[in-house]
């Protein structure tokens, strides 16, 4: 299985942004859990949000109401926009996706996303 992410870039403090990620390969039963992760130097990855096959969100607190999580389950594709960025959400995202009967986690090649004050 590949995640094939897209849509980092440079935006300016108060600017938006929309991540996609795209899976593809060997998906016999489905794609579960889809979702995106950040990473900064000298920090551990973590969750900014996630989305089920069957609707569910979950969002960090520090995105909740600014990122909106959503997914194209025919496309098995997994979006993130994100409105009133700053600095602090600097960081390289990571697409994530968790297949049907499966505990494997895999992860996208990261995206990185810059925000200027």
């Amino acid at each position: 299985v590949q995640l094939q992410a897209s849509g980092g870039g440079l935006v300016q403090a108060g600017g938006s942004l929309r991540l996609s990620c795209a899976a593809s390969g060997s998906i016999m039963f489905g794609v579960n859990v889809m979702g995106w992760y950040r990473q900064t130097p000298g920090k551990q990855r973590e969750l900014v949000a996630s989305s089920t096959s069957v609707g569910g969100r979950n969002y960090a607190d520090f995105v909740k109401g600014r990122f909106t999580i959503s997914r194209d389950n025919a496309k098995n594709t997994v979006y993130l926009q994100m409105d009133s960025l700053k600095p602090g959400d600097t960081a390289v995202y990571y697409c994530n996706a968790r297949l049907f009967r499966s505990v494997i986690d895999y992860w996208g090649q990261g995206t990185l996303v810059t925000v200027s004050s």
